[in-house]
């Protein structure tokens, strides 16, 4: 006798398949953590967002530029005690648009 398999509600023949909904914006690794990182917090300052991903600043200031082009993220450049500092953060969209691409990733190892 065979096992069944059974599949998560509304995943079925008929279901759009996840990786549809994938962003692939978002899902390059550099860009996809990121976009995990800035979730995760408030704002985020230019050099810490470096130094945590270990990357160049001009490989993350060229993922910050197509991520802020797409709108996802907001880049707001200060002066801090003359000092110049970078704060990153998610704009509301990409935060709906990384949501929503956890979401379908989810989907996808969630099912059969």
């Amino acid at each position: 006798m065979a096992d069944t398999i059974e599949r998560p509600s509304g995943v079925g023949p008929s279901a759009r398949p996840a990786r549809l909904d994938l962003d692939e914006l978002i899902h390059q690794p550099v860009r996809l953590s990121i976009m995990a990182t800035l979730a995760y917090a408030e704002r985020v300052d230019f050099a810490f967002l470096r130094q945590h991903l270990d990357l160049s600043e001009s490989n993350l200031s060229r993922h910050l530029t197509a991520l802020e082009e797409a709108g996802y993220v907001l880049i707001d450049k200060v002066f801090e005690r003359k000092r110049a500092r970078t704060w990153l953060s998610l704009t509301e969209e990409g935060r709906l648009a990384f949501t929503a691409h956890v979401a379908a990733l989810q989907r996808i190892v969630a099912a059969p």
